[in-house]
C-alpha cells in the first residue's frame, strides 16, 4: 500500500475511538485530513469539532463538521491527531505542519490521546525527525545559540509563520533520550511559545498503519 493509503486505513479506524453526539479534539496535518474525510461520512455524527489550526478548521467546515472555539469547551474525551514521531511510550515529536502550539492546548483539553500514523513514523528514539519550536521573533537568535550549546543544529524554517504569526526554528542534530526532561527545560527558555516534543501529553493509543493493515499500540 502507499503511505497514502494508509493514512487513509488509520483516519478510519481512529472513528472507533469517536463518540456520536459528543465534541472531538482534532489535530493538523495530512493524516489528519483523512480522519476529518472518515469523520464527515461516519454514521453517526460528532456534535462538533475543536479545531488546532486554520487548515484543520477549513477542511471541517467543508465537510459539514461544526467548528467549535476552544475557549468554549472544559473537557474533551478525546483528542486525535498525527505526528512526525512516536516512541514506544508514546511521546511524540510534532509540528512538521506548524500548528504544534494549538495542537498542544487542544491536547490539554483532552482525556486520551489518540496518534495516527503510518509505521515510518513509529521510533525507538525521538530526534531523527528535526524538532520544532515556536519562538517569537525577538528570541530566535539566542533561542538558536542555546540548542548549539546542546549539540543541536537550528535554523529558522524558511517562508512560514504559524498560525499564531510567529516563526518555527527546526531543530536537527538531536538524540532526545529523556523527552520530557528536554520538553520541560526548553519551555522555560525565554521567547519559547511551545517546543515540539510532546511527553507531557503523550498518547495513550496508537493506530500504526502497516502493510498488513492497522496495528493498534496501547500505550
Amino acid at each position: 500500500m502507499t503511505q497514502d493509503e494508509l493514512k487513509a486505513l488509520v483516519g478510519l479506524a481512529a472513528l472507533q475511538y469517536v463518540t456520536a453526539g459528543q465534541i472531538v479534539g482534532v489535530g493538523t496535518g495530512s493524516t489528519v485530513d483523512k480522519f476529518i474525510d472518515a469523520l464527515a461520512t461516519a454514521k453517526d455524527p460528532v456534535a462538533g469539532a475543536v479545531s488546532s489550526s486554520v487548515r484543520s478548521t477549513q477542511r471541517l467546515q467543508a465537510c459539514g463538521i461544526r467548528v467549535v472555539e476552544a475557549t468554549g469547551v472544559q473537557r474533551l474525551s478525546v483528542y486525535i491527531d498525527g505526528a512526525d514521531e512516536i516512541d514506544h511510550q508514546g511521546r511524540m515529536i510534532k509540528g512538521g505542519g506548524a500548528a504544534l502550539t494549538r495542537e498542544k492546548i487542544v491536547a490539554d483539553l483532552a482525556d486520551r490521546i489518540v496518534c495516527i500514523a503510518d509505521e515510518s513514523k513509529w521510533v525507538q528514539t525521538l530526534g531523527q525527525f528535526p524538532l520544532p519550536i515556536e519562538v517569537i521573533q525577538m528570541a530566535v537568535p539566542q533561542v538558536i545559540r542555546r540548542f548549539a550549546a546542546l549539540g543541536g543544529q537550528a535554523q529558522v524554517r524558511a517562508g512560514v509563520l504559524t498560525d499564531n504569526g510567529h516563526p518555527i526554528v527546526d531543530v536537527r542534530g538531536l538524540k532526545i533520550s529523556d523527552p520530557l526532561a528536554l520538553e520541560l527545560e526548553v519551555n522555560q527558555w525565554p521567547g519559547v511559545v511551545t517546543v515540539g516534543i510532546f511527553a507531557r501529553h503523550r498518547a495513550s493509543v496508537c493506530l500504526l498503519g502497516t502493510a498488513q493493515g492497522v496495528r493498534t499500540i496501547e500505550l
